[in-house]
């Protein structure tokens, strides 16, 4: 071993910020230096840190791997090693041999001058024979006290005792070149986290300008209120229920900003937007050099909600090869990024949505059981709107007042007629429908004047328009139906409900319930229980 090599190797070391450059550095340099076969360095990992390979020695078998072979470099010599490459990280002390293992736990370091006369600690005789090994040394990496790994050398020259204390020397400076990128990293993370939280911030500034107000006095929004009081200031994972429009996003948003996790983020994914082949890495991350156009490391969503809360909307189209990985992040909250084999740890809250009938999904077998458990611990089903009539007139003008703002216009105002109209439509689209039509009306409005343009319920059978033959003139259809009298409509109404709920057994949720067999939701179905006084 060539001592100014070494030295030149030391300093250029220092140089570098990378920890992979580091690495690559430190043992490529130990084997231009001279008389050095093979060259490694193995790094201590987190608890609860291993590698798919470490786990598979029989050393490791049962415990946590505490050194992870993670740079190497050498040239083999015989024919027997001929054309394989000792850069590689698959060689058979993967997980670290028992020379490692003494030098990690004593911190002390190892030199063997003659490896044929010591069988103590030569692990393949056979191997060392082959390719002319003659002596072993090995250094703890220690920075501040701290162990960070080991560094070792195979030499096909013997190593005297200068060059032994060199190369502690060298261990020295490199455990702190490993400490300064570690550091690096730590920086260059958490400055890609705050870039995205900044990005997540300033979109999720846009969506809540008009506040997380839940209007309406209706019963079933009062109902929302009281489940959204009761769950927001635990962790329990909340699962919200509701056709499309009715606002989902606005409970979670409520949730959010009533629970104790309100300082951090509340990041949001819509699981029917992303490509299947994207969503591992959405979710979860990846590192530079994953798949094809992975150009830098990226955090993901997962990561990003640490400490926060994580809104999957659309859970239903949760694409099925990722339902066992967010199951296990569930319950661990253990996830590892595209590309990486290092596990990472974030404490997350989920709040998942969907408009399917994840019930249903389960018997199909699309959706796992498992997952559908973990995530409606607390079952939270928003009323579509035409079951809160009551509220139209107050979200008709909120959204009014809001678009006139909005869009620049003077002041306008719905009249009595037209809340009417409003109330009447069935609105299959649910608040989203509503906020679009009073938007619409709005942009369309000329000289103070408001019109409304709403298409036909097909519930109710009106053509909704400002025409009056379409307010007079019956359809063939309307004209030979047959007309049933109020008291009698109610009292069939009420015997179907009582004969499904006598054949549910009195259950109204759940497979089988009366509500699967009405074909209504379960909120629906007790209020019109209470409604008709039925116990």
């Amino acid at each position: 071993m060539k001592l100014e090599i070494l030295e030149a190797v030391a300093n250029a070391v220092s140089q570098e910020r990378s920890l992979e450059l580091v690495l690559k550095c430190i043992v490529e340099g130990l084997v231009r230096s001279g008389g050095i076969a093979l060259a490694r360095v193995w790094l201590v990992r987190p608890d609860g840190d291993s590698c798919e390979r470490c786990r598979g020695y029989p050393d490791g078998a049962g415990k946590v791997p505490r050194f992870h072979l993670i740079a190497s470099a050498g040239r083999p010599i015989s024919r027997a090693h001929h054309g394989e490459d000792w850069s590689r990280l698959d060689g058979q002390f993967h997980w670290g041999g028992s020379k490692i293992i003494q030098i990690g736990a004593t911190a002390k370091p190892i030199l063997i001058k003659a490896t044929r006369d010591d069988h103590k600690w030569v692990e393949k005789p056979e191997w060392a024979r082959q390719e002319r090994i003659r002596s072993f040394a090995g250094q703890p990496l220690l920075y501040r006290g701290e162990m960070l790994g080991v560094v070792a050398v195979f030499s096909r020259v013997l190593f005297q005792a200068v060059q032994f204390e060199w190369l502690g020397i060298f261990a020295a400076a490199a455990a702190t070149a490993i400490a300064n990128a570690r550091a690096f990293d730590e920086i260059d993370r958490l400055r890609q986290r705050l870039e995205s939280e900044n990005a997540y911030l300033r979109q999720e500034v846009q969506d809540a300008a008009g506040g997380i107000e839940i209007l309406g006095g209706s019963a079933g929004i009062r109902r929302v209120l009281e489940q959204i009081e009761m769950v927001a200031p635990t962790d329990a994972p909340v699962l919200i229920l509701g056709e499309t429009g009715v606002g989902k996003e606005l409970v979670a948003r409520a949730i959010h900003e009533n629970s104790p996790r309100r300082e951090r983020s509340l990041v949001k994914l819509n699981c029917s937007t992303i490509p299947r082949e994207l969503f591992e890495s959405e979710l979860f991350g990846h590192i530079k050099g994953a798949f094809s156009g992975a150009v830098t490391d990226r955090i993901g969503r997962f990561q990003l909600a640490n400490g926060g809360t994580l809104f999957l909307d659309e859970i239903g189209d949760l694409p099925p090869e990722m339902q066992p990985k967010l199951l296990r992040v569930l319950q661990d909250g253990k996830f590892e990024p595209v590309g990486s084999d290092r596990t990472r740890h974030a404490e997350v809250r989920i709040i998942a949505a969907t408009n399917h009938d994840l019930n249903s999904l389960v018997r199909e077998g699309r959706f796992r059981a498992d997952l559908y458990y973990r995530l409606s611990v607390f079952p939270l089903e928003v009323p579509p709107l035409r079951e809160r009539r009551d509220d139209i007139p107050v979200l008709a003008a909120h959204f009014l007042e809001t678009a006139c703002k909005r869009f620049n216009r003077t002041a306008l105002q719905l009249s009595a007629s037209q809340f009417l109209q409003l109330r009447n439509y069935d609105w299959p689209g649910n608040v989203r429908e509503l906020q679009n039509v009073i938007e619409r009306a709005v942009i369309a409005s000329r000289l103070g004047s408001l019109k409304l343009d709403l298409p036909g319920s097909a519930q109710s059978g009106t053509a909704l328009s400002n025409s009056p033959e379409s307010a007079t003139t019956p359809s063939a259809s309307q004209q030979t139906a047959e007309v049933i009298p109020d008291k009698e409509m109610n009292r069939r109404v009420r015997e179907n409900m009582i004969a499904a709920l006598h054949r549910s057994g009195g259950r109204i949720y759940g497979p089988g319930g009366a509500a699967e067999l009405l074909g209504l939701r379960p909120s629906t179905l007790n209020t019109r229980i209470k409604k008709l006084g039925l116990k």
